[in-house]
């Protein structure tokens, strides 16, 4: 600022001089013009001294001696009368050169001990109370739609293992519990094992422990999830809950918030940046937004492939390849947009803009522009300028393609549509791709919801199975916002706070088995649903029935 401000250089100076942007340099001069920024202080940010901490330094030195924790030394300081947090106590250590304490027994470090998590089993109706009081009565209104998906036989499909105590279909509603309830982490899974609504669900006494799930999502390799999603996109076909006419793709980087992981580096956008992360992949119906296919056995050398790999999967369910395939232009590439064309795959994508290719644009005369409006979500419109070229022409593309130029859709260059379809109008194909625009928005929404970006340590849950519960429990909430009036078009975590989470009771008759759920502000819209009386398969085709307080 001074040599900006003062001695009379010009900001392209500056910033060479000091490393910054001619821009940056203009925006701080003008903040400090405005009173928004001093740089010109003596004082530096931040607190001289910190007299808690050097009152307290030695006695901490005294304790870590004797091996207590920065817990433990911040707790005894509280009751001496010198308080310290943990994060004071803890910088203290540090800078003392004190190493971090391995993590002890509870026992070892004066705590109450834990309470031990019961041993899961089948559940013997005969040994339960008639009445129990549950916090996820709600989770049970999902089981006429896992029924109606016929579950076991989806798991009998992709051949998921059992063991001698707890059966595979039982293993895998425990998994799906967490899902459904948004636990975020596989590792909290005690937080609701011992909960009889959870067991209940699972057709257990309670539900396994977090190694025991964490062992059993290792046990299963793609080739049962490829086998899994087979069964289940024949089922969804079936219910209608997809029509499966027009399929979006994308692809999404889970990150990974561990240390040292053997992963590869992938874009991931809420960090605006590529770090250590999975690759997942996703398949969604244009139509429903239903998710229809993820795979996260993904690496860089090969994710150009899963635009095919999905088609022969589509394939494998309905017996011929997809119609429509809408997706990006990172995607894929070229060569494989030509053997999409060669086994007749329509697709819709999109061209990166190149200054040669908005040069050429720019220049055409204003009357090359055709104006028409297209539809937006919410019944609105929006107003475009288009040229539509019939023949345009890529590097590696074998023959021509359709490009469509958009100008109006909210960006400062035209977006380039290219497609395979040259019939269809272009106020189809634009309205199409808008459609998909909101597919990041949608997986986020599932995402968050289901915990899929909730990786730590060691990746504890197979990424490739999360994401696969992800597309059951995404499927499975489509099922049930049909039966509640007006949630046709509810997201995942919307059921999740307003329904799945509601409390009540269960009661356990002879051969029945009733949930009452709670009066709650929207129990009105469950009087009103379709739930029917089920036989449970996983309960021995004991009936489940409810009622409402």
């Amino acid at each position: 600022m001074r040599a900006y401000l003062l001695e009379g250089a010009t900001a392209a100076e500056v910033a060479g001089r000091f490393g910054y942007t001619a821009a940056s340099v203009a925006s701080m001069a003008r903040d400090f013009r405005a009173g928004r920024r001093d740089f010109f202080t003596d004082t530096k940010p931040g607190p001289k001294s910190a007299p808690a901490k050097e009152a307290a330094r030695g006695r901490i030195i005294e304790l870590r001696r004797a091996g207590r924790s920065a817990y433990e030394i911040a707790e005894v300081l509280a009751a001496e009368g010198l308080p310290l947090n943990r994060t004071g106590v803890a910088e203290v250590l540090a800078e003392e050169g004190f190493p971090r304490l391995w993590p002890r027994p509870h026992a070892e470090r004066g705590l109450p001990r834990r309470d031990i998590q019961p041993r899961s089993g089948v559940l013997d109706f005969t040994q339960w109370p008639q009445r129990l009081d549950t916090k996820l009565a709600g989770l049970l209104l999902t089981i006429p739609d896992l029924v109606a998906l016929d579950l076991p036989g989806l798991v009998t499909a992709a051949g998921y293992p059992g063991t001698t105590v707890i059966p595979a279909v039982s293993s895998m509603l425990a998994l799906l519990a967490l899902k459904l309830t948004g636990t975020r982490r596989v590792s909290h899974v005690e937080e609701l094992a011992t909960d009889p609504g959870a067991a209940l669900f699972a057709g257990l006494t309670s539900l396994p422990k977090a190694t025991a799930l964490t062992t059993y999502s290792y046990r299963l390799d793609h080739a049962k999830q490829a086998a899994f999603l087979t069964a289940l996109d024949k089922a969804t076909l079936t219910a209608g809950l997809a029509t499966g006419e027009t399929i979006n793709l994308d692809f999404h980087a889970v990150m990974h918030w561990g240390g040292d992981p053997a992963l590869e580096k992938h874009y991931v956008p809420r960090r605006s940046q590529r770090t250590r992360s999975v690759l997942t992949f996703f398949a969604e119906d244009a139509d429903s937004h239903t998710l229809l296919y993820a795979n996260a056995d993904l690496a860089k050398a090969t994710q150009n492939n899963e635009v095919l790999a999905f088609a022969d999967h589509w394939h494998t369910v309905t017996g011929r390849d997809p119609r429509l395939l809408i997706f990006d232009s990172k995607v894929t590439t070229q060569h494989h947009l030509g053997e999409l064309t060669d086994r007749g795959i329509g697709f819709i994508t999109l061209r990166a803009r190149t200054p040669r290719l908005t040069a050429a644009l720019h220049a055409l005369p204003t009357s090359a522009w055709t104006a028409m409006s297209i539809a937006r979500a919410g019944g609105k419109t929006r107003r475009v300028q288009v040229i539509d070229d019939p023949a345009a022409t890529l590097s590696s593309y074998p023959g021509t393609l359709r490009q469509i130029a958009v100008t109006g859709l909210g960006h400062d260059e035209p977006t380039l549509l290219i497609t395979n379809d040259l019939t269809s109008p272009a106020k189809k194909i634009i309205e199409s791709y808008a459609r998909r625009m909101n597919i990041e928005q949608r997986l986020a929404e599932a995402i968050r919801s289901f915990g899929l970006d909730a990786l730590a340590g060691a990746v504890a849950l197979n990424v490739d199975l999360d994401v696969v519960l992800s597309v059951l429990a995404h499927t499975v909430c489509a099922a049930l916002r049909r039966r509640l009036p007006g949630y046709h078009t509810a997201t995942p975590d919307t059921l999740q706070r307003r329904f799945l989470s509601t409390g009540g009771e269960i009661l356990n008759h002879q051969d029945e088995t009733v949930v009452r759920l709670d009066r709650r502000a929207y129990s009105p819209i469950l009087r009103q649903a379709d739930l029917p009386t089920t036989e449970v398969p996983w309960w021995g085709g004991r009936r489940l029935r409810y009622e409402y307080r």
